[in-house]
């Protein structure tokens, strides 16, 4: 099955591509099914809108504040995250996509990196949704930690997508060409991880939690 998917040299086969674009678009749009099931029944209220509104401009001012960049895209930002994330835990998964959604056109615009439509919609549009599905977890215990790193992983599945397709070209030539079949997994999760390491530290500081638990007391009351 391996040699099916995977060349000898470790890359993606033309099989390998199609099964990878049709299992992250199925993935996607079952998370948009239930989570449209589930959490859009009614309209969004005005609060709910300002929240969102609010969550999603303080993301977007803390993308600015980039503590690393990478070369070819994507950086270590001051928990940018963590506010498309705290929307899905607010209100959903439903409400969480659509604020990822907005997110990832404002993120287009504001560094936008154009190799086809389909990269534009893994980089931008599937990844900053994707981060939604944090909402899943936002009634269980640790919902916002659980929701966090499932919505990191899910974003960097859409990036690593966008690599395997579009950005092998880029790949360094010292890397180790017997790992190349990993390196947009690697390469997207190097910044991502750390940025969610930093992120996971700061929500885990007692008075960073309390403020949160208040904060989302306020947002569904």
């Amino acid at each position: 099955m391996s040699g099916f998917f995977v060349n000898a040299e470790g890359g993606l086969t033309a099989a390998g591509y199609a099964f990878t674009i049709i299992a992250g678009i199925v993935l996607f749009l079952a998370a948009s099914y239930f989570a449209g099931k589930h959490s859009l029944k009614k309209r969004m209220s005005t609060k709910q809108l300002v929240f969102c509104a609010a969550a999603m401009a303080l993301a977007f001012i803390t993308s600015y504040i980039k503590i690393w960049n990478m070369p070819w895209g994507g950086s270590v930002t001051l928990c940018s995250m963590l506010f498309i994330v705290l929307a899905a835990n607010w209100y959903g998964p439903g409400t969480g996509i659509f604020v990822g959604l907005a997110f990832g056109i404002l993120q287009f615009i504001q560094e936008p990196y154009v190799l086809s439509f389909f990269q534009v919609c893994c980089d931008y549009i599937l990844a900053f949704a994707a981060l939604g599905i944090a909402g899943f977890f936002a009634k269980s215990r640790h919902g916002l930690l659980k929701g966090y790193i499932a919505a990191v992983l899910a974003r960097g599945a859409f990036h690593a997508l966008g690599g395997y397709l579009y950005w092998m070209d880029y790949m360094p030539e010292n890397f180790p060409q017997s790992l190349k079949g990993v390196y947009p997994i690697v390469y997207n999760y190097s910044y991502l991880l750390v940025e969610a390491v930093i992120t996971i530290v700061v929500i885990s500081i007692p008075a960073v939690s309390k403020g949160l638990n208040r904060v989302k007391q306020t947002a569904v009351e």
